[in-house]
């Protein structure tokens, strides 16, 4: 659990006002110094990230914020730091004072229920004084009961953490709906599933990619079994084994070369799909997909990254894909590459969005920029379903799965 992946833990975003502890909470909940405390407001200039195992809740992210009352200049920058981990997180921990309730706090809320994320409510500094009455008739009528707390009383220390522990597991299964396997109901136990994963210049020395390694992992969980080979061996991978797979996964970029070898009635589909259903909404990636078709020379793409790396020669965000759109819209496009969080402000000024496979973002995250575009009034796909309209194949790709299939075909159709 220690060694789980960012994007697969559980994100809990703390906020608050300027100085009510949110820091000190961090550090109550962590067990350990993580996060500078003082009592000068606005000493978190920054988000403070802290991943855990947080027993018996599983592997997490705290995510401690700036104060959000801060007007200064400078705080502004810290304020709209902050506001933006809205947009990755799975919970949200309000630190209140007991002195009140206030604009501040009526904020965070709303933000919260805008991306309907669940919200604990901390009561901080409890051994100063007992909750306000206004504060107390603030939560009673949202039906919000607080948990009292003092981050730097040890001697409470404990029964606070267990009782933030205690919210947090009867919220129950992860956020937004998200699928509980990979590809586990894809493939029956027993059966066989091949893994096409090139190696080039993209691989990384030593070691395979997370997100094949994430469904490696998620096979033999479910008891099936993965037969692992590169694309100048996949003919002789089919030749052994003694009945065809129940399914086919490869890297993106040779998705036309899996295509064309596997024999018609076994299904395939690319790592990046699998990650398109797990992460976000597959059907509307799908349907994003059809707008590729519709490309023209001229028109702008935005291409989101979850990471930021330095793009080597064969790049498959900055250099392949690029490629592959401009020779289907039959000329240039202009390209934009946005890595990191941070999202472009006028998404509304491009004609497609593409978002790479998010192995680096949770799903939380991935469903906000998919929200965002569609708000923005434009369609948006991801690498796997991209690569995979441009050479052709999509229609292949999808069949494993019925509503996205749909999805894209009707997409395709309203676009004629």
């Amino acid at each position: 659990m220690n060694s789980t992946p960012k994007s697969m833990r559980l994100q809990i975003a703390i906020f608050g006002r300027t100085n009510v502890g949110k820091s000190s909470v961090l550090n109550m909940l962590a067990g350990q110094d993580v996060a500078i405390t003082s009592p000068v407001p606005g000493t978190t200039t920054d988000v403070v990230e802290k991943s855990m195992e947080l027993l018996p809740v599983g592997p997490v992210v705290f995510l401690d914020t700036a104060g959000l009352d801060d007007n200064s200049r400078l705080g502004e920058l810290r304020k709209e730091r902050a506001r933006r981990i809205f947009d990755r997180a799975d919970v949200a921990l309000l630190v209140a004072e007991p002195a009140g309730w206030g604009d501040c706090e009526e904020e965070i809320l709303a933000a919260a229920a805008e991306k309907r994320i669940p919200v604990i409510v901390l009561v901080n500094k409890t051994d100063i004084a007992a909750p306000a009455p206004e504060l107390s008739a603030a939560l009673a009528g949202r039906g919000i009961a607080p948990i009292l707390c003092s981050a730097v009383d040890k001697t409470r220390r404990e029964a606070a953490v267990a009782a933030v522990k205690e919210r947090l597991l009867r919220l129950g299964a992860p956020p937004a709906g998200a699928p509980a396997v990979i590809l586990g109901d894809l493939v029956k136990p027993g059966q066989t599933a091949v893994f096409i994963i090139p190696i080039d210049k993209e691989a990384p020395k030593g070691r395979i990619i997370l997100p094949q390694v994430q469904a490696m992992r998620d096979l033999l969980d479910h008891g099936a079994l993965p037969l692992v080979c590169r694309e100048h061996e996949y003919l002789r991978a089919l030749d052994a084994l003694k009945e065809p797979p129940a399914l086919v996964v490869c890297d993106s970029q040779v998705v036309d070369f899996m295509v064309k070898h596997t024999p018609p009635g076994v299904p395939c589909t690319t790592f990046s799909i699998l990650f398109a259903r797990f992460k976000g909404d597959l059907s509307a990636y799908a349907a994003g997909a059809a707008a590729i078709r519709g490309l023209r020379p001229g028109d702008r793409v935005a291409v989101l990254e979850a990471c930021s790396h330095h793009a080597i020669e064969d790049d498959i965000g900055r250099v392949k894909l690029p490629r592959w759109l401009k020779e289907t819209a039959g000329g240039e496009l202009k390209i934009d590459t946005f890595a990191g969080h941070d999202l472009p402000g006028g998404l509304g000024d491009y004609k497609l969005a593409i978002q790479c496979g998010g192995c680096m973002l949770n799903r939380a995250e991935i469903l906000n920029r998919m929200g965002r575009a569609a708000a923005a009034g434009i369609p948006i796909t991801n690498y796997g379903t991209a690569i995979s309209e441009c050479k052709g194949v999509l229609e292949r790709v999808l069949s494993p799965f019925p509503e996205a299939l749909a999805a894209y075909r009707l997409a395709r159709r309203a676009a004629v």
